[in-house]
């Protein structure tokens, strides 16, 4: 007759022992995981408002006439503030709120950004503004946007922005 033997105590602690490691290891794996998904997903929420507001800008500006930069027409240097008449005639103008960006159109001012998007230099970069004689130039805009976006508790990211709008109507 045969006996068969079982797991000594010992084989039976080095089991659990190793068992134990590894659930350890993919425990702290999977919680950095969900850290780092966190991470990305604040930063994805932030640039998405971004992107709105900076789509809601250059529509409005595609759109607009009687572009201006803080009354000089024309900023090939660049301001920080820029103003135009909307498609339905109504003043909007542009500029920087403290982190956010501010549009103000007919007198009442709304924010753009959203408190997580921290934007610390807004410019706008006009050329052929004023139709004139001999300006066979189309209106158009770039707008840079730099600043922050939270990613995270404690944490930020940077970013830079470069985007560009021109006058769908002629005013050659």
């Amino acid at each position: 007759m045969t006996r068969s033997r079982g797991y000594t105590l010992i084989e039976l602690i080095v089991a659990v022992g190793l068992f134990a490691f590894i659930m350890t290891l993919a425990a702290g794996a999977y919680l950095m995981m969900i850290g780092l998904n966190r991470q990305v997903q604040g930063i994805a929420t932030g640039v998405d408002n971004l992107s709105f507001a900076l789509e809601s800008m250059t529509r409005t500006i595609r759109t607009g006439t009687a572009y201006d930069c803080g009354g000089t027409g024309d900023c090939p240097s660049g301001a920080s503030s820029f103003s135009l008449k909307d498609a339905n005639g109504a003043s909007v103008s542009y500029g920087l709120s403290g982190t956010a960006i501010r549009e103000t159109k007919s007198g009442v001012t709304s924010v753009l950004t959203d408190p997580s998007v921290t934007v610390s230099a807004l410019t706008f970069y006009a050329h052929g503004t004023k139709p004139a004689p001999g300006d066979y130039e189309q209106a158009r805009v770039t707008i840079v946007v730099s600043g922050t976006v939270a990613a995270g508790p404690g944490k930020t990211e940077p970013f830079t922005i470069e985007t560009g709008a021109t006058m769908r109507g002629s005013d050659l």
